[in-house]
């Protein structure tokens, strides 16, 4: 079945749920809508960059145009003029039957022209798209005139469909598909005692001076224990004078960003990953984090915090250890549990069993493509 993926930037690397649906979904027949490109193209597919085909006659019409969008449609990421034109004729000289929206604000520019040519559309909603984004009123408006012109709507987790509920806006054919991850590349190794591992950026959401402070709390008496960091942000330098500060300069050690292959091969010898997300104050969340999804593949024994669709994956006291947001006392607390269980190994056996069941991409991959045909067939 031939798809066009309508993403905001193509290629990502770092987005690797949607570059498997790019080179995988209906067997690769894919194309690929992008808000822009950086012109790298891996999986050799037709791409349409719509931030980039603006003649000089949209540029004087945009001003008309972005006031009656507003009016209609409540958002001004529409195509339009020669660049909706365009867009009509990739699509329809592309021979596409589905639009797979991979963020909800990218189905707001494109479920109106997906109508007009009378091609089905679904979105999947992973996390900012259905957190911060849905704050402003307009955004919510724009979200609920959206929805009845989707064929169907996935999210990640239970918890950003609820998000989304309290805020008006509902599909009746909505369900809840995680990202996945490869449990045939992410294995679990032979794990380093007492070492722990942090990956994400580092900002706000992931709030890693709490994963610092209370790692070097936890651990004061266990000089053998290590963490860490993979990534890189506005935090990394306050978290580096912090590791100073806390006397763990020789406990922690900070990677950078780092790749996807550098964190698989961290994830199999870790012992403990350490997430502590958070809301941001923007009211930014997570969906339900990949890097958490790969760290029970790999057989760590997770510490975090309930937040976003993160109490979806991890079972209490079972595969891992959860406390409140910003609750940085009973993090650490959390992580004393973690590196003093008896079962420990028993831990990590559960939580790779459970990745396995519920997490495989290659199963959800094929529950997406279900749900689609699914919804086709009525």
């Amino acid at each position: 079945m031939r798809t066009a993926i309508g993403t905001s930037d193509y290629h990502v690397p770092g987005e690797t749920f949607i570059n498997r649906h790019i080179a995988h979904l209906f067997g690769g027949d894919t194309v690929v809508v992008a808000g822009r490109s950086n012109g790298e193209n891996p999986y050799s597919k037709d791409v349409f960059e719509r931030r980039s085909s603006l003649g000089a006659g949209d540029m004087l019409q945009m001003p008309v145009w972005s006031a009656l969008n507003r009016w209609r449609h409540k958002t001004t990421r529409l195509p339009f003029g020669s660049q909706k034109r365009a867009l009509a004729t990739f699509l329809r000289e592309r021979k596409v039957e589905l639009i797979l929206s991979e963020f909800g604000t990218q189905a707001l520019a494109l479920a109106p022209l997906a109508n007009e040519l009378e091609i089905p559309i679904f979105t999947y909603f992973r996390g900012t798209d259905a957190s911060k984004s849905l704050r402003p009123p307009r955004m919510q408006a724009a979200y609920r005139l959206m929805m009845p012109r989707l064929s169907g709507v996935v999210a990640v987790s239970q918890f950003l469909l609820d998000n989304l509920a309290a805020h008006g806006v509902t599909h009746p054919n909505a369900h809840v598909i995680p990202s996945g991850v490869d449990v045939r590349r992410f294995v679990p190794g032979e794990k380093r005692p007492l070492s722990c591992l942090a990956v994400g950026r580092f900002v706000e959401k992931k709030a890693p001076l709490i994963t610092l402070t209370s790692f070097a709390e936890a651990t004061r008496d266990l000089p053998d224990a290590r963490l860490d960091f993979v990534g890189d942000g506005p935090l990394l330098n306050a978290a580096r004078v912090a590791a100073d500060g806390l006397d763990v300069a020789d406990k922690v050690t900070f990677h950078g960003a780092q790749p996807h292959d550098f964190v698989r091969q961290k994830l199999s010898e870790t012992e403990f990953f350490l997430q502590h997300s958070v809301t941001a104050k923007d009211g930014n969340t997570e969906g339900l984090p990949t890097a958490i999804q790969e760290a029970m593949a790999s057989g760590c024994i997770t510490v975090s915090t309930r937040h976003a669709g993160i109490p979806e994956a991890i079972d209490q006291g079972e595969t891992g250890f959860l406390v409140d947001e910003h609750d940085a006392r009973g993090f650490t607390g959390a992580i004393e549990k973690a590196m003093t269980a008896d079962d420990r190994g028993a831990m990590a056996a559960r939580a790779r069993k459970v990745a396995e069941t519920r997490f495989d991409n290659d199963a959800l991959l094929h529950r997406l493509e279900d749900v689609i045909r699914e919804t086709l067939r009525h």
